[in-house]
């Protein structure tokens, strides 16, 4: 399997959906590739602060300046 496969294949690896096969051969590279190895560490921890970031509530001044930035941007 290439790199270019590999990363390809990063977000069903990690949410468990592929074969055992493609698993299988996605965990060889993976053991045999340090780039690929700390991509996928960087996808892992991405994903985890993304998922915290999700349970903090935005406070109400910070959504209303990104709601405007988001509106400028919308209609430039």
């Amino acid at each position: 399997m290439t790199c270019r496969e590999v990363v390809e294949l990063m977000t069903d690896y990690l949410d468990g959906f592929l074969s055992p096969a493609d698993r299988a051969r996605f965990e060889d590279h993976i053991h045999g590739c340090d780039g690929c190895r700390a991509y996928l560490a960087q996808l892992r921890t991405a994903r985890s602060l993304i998922g915290r970031a999700a349970d903090e509530p935005v406070p109400e001044p910070l959504k209303a300046e990104l709601m405007n930035a988001f509106r400028s941007w919308k209609s430039s």
